[in-house]
Order: structure tokens, then sequence, then C-alpha cells
């Protein structure tokens, strides 16, 4: 089987990693922050508090203790309707939860017992009423003073929540902007950096009048790589037109004056061949370097296959079986897939006859597979050995002496690779189990919707 690419690995973008990272620091830093709003000044406060409310019952210890009986009804009544203190007689039978469920209200009870003497009780609830209940005496007499539990309790727990969500949902919105400011100038360079490795060197030019340093610096960095790559392609565009032009002219020169000037028609005739092979190899390095970028669209492959196979059919030496769906299309470049497939059937021309009869039989098949199309052009040769395998499409590389009875630049598998690459395909070259080689390509398949 040929080689599976490697699967490749998934992870957090950058969005979501620096999102994480913000919403993470933001939530350390509320937690911070909680702990110091506890300490420096919810418990502060709370202890001023309960001072307070000990002002408040030795206050109204002292005056109940001065005042006499009838100015005692209307003292009770004022205190009970201006500063909301209910006082009341404590009898013996009376039932009281205690107050000091957490840590800091034991705290706040036994500073107020500090306060208001060692006999002092403080209590939550008395008979079944909640509220903040002390228990204090005058002399021989007992006494329930009631207050609103709130001043000890001056933000709800409820407030607080809504609070914490509010803060919460801000600052995950903030980590979100933030996040996204940050990776969009990666992402603008991500995309321009592919457009680049496509050889499309003028498209999406990166804003340079951006705000940061940093990323204007990058994006003028680009933007001149690129032009001078844009340069560099055209100059190697030029250059190669130069060498094919400075190369042709004199061939073809020397071709005329070997048939007109040599009178050994053999040695002429090898002559001319091998000048022809010289016009040939020159061909292979051009279209190794052509520059020109791919229009990729809808292709249906068994037409492309009729006109590649048809000039080899007239030769009494090849046999070409082809076995491919008649509308079955593939996401390629026409032209260059007709490249590829001429060079294979070249390539299986001069290296792929079977060694019974001399015969070249080429098999054409294409399956598809997962929204994919696999192409196999499989010859019966004698294929190659596993070390010659490994380097059939590295250029220049021609492989051993089964394979070698023609010579060439070396070029031709490596241009098929390069250019199914191009196309988003994939290229594989191996031997058949059964006798031969066997190259398979991968090509994105597309439905007659998509081509219309």
């Amino acid at each position: 089987m040929a080689p599976q690419p490697a699967e490749r690995q998934t992870g957090l973008s950058l969005f979501w990693r620096t999102f994480a990272l913000l919403a993470l620091l933001i939530f350390c830093s509320a937690l911070a922050w909680l702990q110091l709003l506890r300490t420096q000044e919810y418990e502060p406060r709370m202890l001023r508090n309960a001072h307070q409310i000990a002002s408040v019952v030795n206050l109204t210890r002292t005056a109940l203790r001065h005042t006499d009986a009838i100015a005692r009804v209307s003292l009770l009544k004022i205190l009970a309707d201006e500063e909301d203190v209910s006082i009341s007689t404590r009898e013996p039978n009376d039932t009281f939860e205690p107050f000091g469920q957490t840590k800091l209200e034991l705290q706040i009870a036994q500073e107020l017992s500090k306060r208001l003497g060692h006999n002092t009780i403080v209590a939550r609830s008395v008979n079944g009423d909640s509220g903040l209940w002390v228990g204090f005496q005058i002399e021989s007499d007992s006494y329930w003073l009631l207050m609103d539990p709130q001043r000890l309790n001056p933000v709800s727990g409820s407030t607080w929540l809504v609070w914490l969500l509010t803060a919460t949902a801000l600052s995950l919105t903030g980590a979100a902007v933030i996040a996204r400011l940050i990776n969009q100038p990666l992402r603008q360079l991500s995309f321009a950096a592919s457009r680049v490795r496509d050889g499309n060197f003028q498209a999406a030019p990166l804003n340079e009048d951006v705000p940061t340093n940093e990323i204007r610096a990058v994006n003028i960095g680009f933007n001149r790589m690129a032009e001078r790559l844009a340069s560099i392609e055209q100059e190697r565009a030029l250059m190669l037109a130069g060498i094919s032009h400075d190369l042709r002219t004199p061939l073809a020169r020397l071709r005329l004056e070997t048939e007109l000037s040599v009178p050994d028609l053999q040695a002429r005739d090898f002559m001319a061949a091998d000048i022809a092979q010289l016009d040939a190899i020159i061909d292979k390095f051009l279209e190794y370097a052509r520059p020109e970028n791919l229009k990729i669209e809808p292709v249906l492959l068994a037409q492309v296959i009729s006109n590649c196979v048809a000039p080899f059919l007239k030769r009494s030496n090849f046999q070409v079986n082809v076995d491919v769906a008649a509308n079955l299309f593939v996401q390629a470049e026409q032209v260059e897939l007709s490249r590829v497939l001429s060079n294979l059937l070249e390539n299986a021309r001069r290296y792929g006859q079977t060694p019974s009869d001399g015969i070249t039989r080429v098999d054409l098949v294409a399956r598809i597979h997962d929204g994919w199309v696999l192409f196999r052009v499989r010859d019966h040769g004698p294929g190659v050995s596993e070390e010659t395998l490994k380097h059939l499409t590295q250029p220049f590389y021609r492989g051993d002496a089964a394979r070698t009875s023609a010579t060439g630049a070396g070029l031709g598998l490596a241009i098929v690779e390069r250019s199914v690459q191009r196309m988003g395909g994939t290229f594989s070259v191996f031997n058949n189990t059964q006798g031969g080689l066997m190259a398979l390509m991968k090509f994105k398949q597309m439905q007659l919707t998509d081509k219309a």
C-alpha cells in the first residue's frame, strides 16, 4: 500500500489559548481582590458595627437604669420608632439560637460579650423570631434588645452574586476582545504567507499603517520580502526564457548543418537524435521550473486520459487498459494534469516493457474513497530496487539499469510529484506486489453540482 500522509496535529487555536489565559488571569485576580476586600474591608467593618451595637446596648442600658417607670415607657417607644430597636423582658423559659455559625460571627459575638460583659447573650432568634438579639441585665432584671440583623450583613448574598456575575461577564467579554485584537494580525499574516507559498506574491499586502510598532514592523518586513520574491520570480522566468532561446538557436543550427554536411546517414541520424534529446532535456528543465500559477477547477478525468493515451495507442508495442468512470470529475488544472499523465505514460513506455515479450502494458484505474479520487497508473515492467525507489521523485536522479534504457534529465517523476502537489493532491510511487511500478495520485473529488 502507498504510504499515508501524516495526520496534522490539532489543538487550541491562538485565539482560544489567549482567551483561556486571560480568563484564568482575571479569575485569579478576582479571587485575590475578594480576599483583600474580605480581610481589609469587610471584616473590619463588621467589627466596627459590633462596636456600634455594643454602644447602643450600653446607652440603652444606662438610659433605662436612670429613667423612672413613666419616662421608661416613652423611651422604649422612641427607641422602637426612631432607632428600630425593640426592648423586651427576658423570661426564664425563653428559647434562643446562639449567634455565631461562622468564624466571623463567632468573633463578633466574642467582641460583644467582651464589651457588654460575660453574661451577655447574642442570639439569632428568640422563641422562633429571627433577628439580632442581645440579652443584657440591669441589676436583677434581664432584657432582650432586638435589632435589625442587616447591621452585621451590609451586603446581601444575592448582591454579591449579581456583582460577581456581572464582573465575570464583563471580564470575559474584555478577554475575548483582547484575544481577538492579538490574534487578528497573526491571522492576516498567516493568510498572506499561504498566498506567498502558493506563488501569489502580490495578493493581500499587509497593512503598514497599523498603530502597533511591532506589528507594523512585521508587516513592512513581510511586504518587502514578498516584493523581493516577486522580483526574483520575474527574473527567473526571464532567465529561463533567455536560456531556452540561447540554447535552442545553436541547436537548431547544429541540426541543420548536421543534416546538410554529414554524408554518413547512420551517423547523421545518431547526431540528430542526440540533438533532439538535448532539446527534450531543455523542455524538461523549463517544465520543472515553470513559475506560472494554476487555475484549479473541475476536470473530467476520462477526457484527459483519452487525450493523453491517443498518441501512445499508435504504437504496436503499447497497450493501455482504462478503468475510469465516464463522469468522474477531479479538482485539478486540465493542462497540468495532462502533463502529469503524459509524463507517466512516457516513463512507462521507456522502462515498463514486459520482460517476456517487450510490450508495454499500462493500467489506468480510478476509485473514489472518502471524497477523494485515487488514480493509479501501473506498468507491468521489472520495477525498481527498494533503494532506487526511495529516490525516484528526487530531481536529476535516474534509476537503476533495468529502467534506464534511454537517457534523460532525471526530472520526469519529480515534475509529476510537484505538479500533483500544486493541484492540491498527493503523489507516491512503489513496486506493485504483482510486478511492475505503480504511481498513486490522490485528487479531491468534484461533484457535477460543483462544476455547475
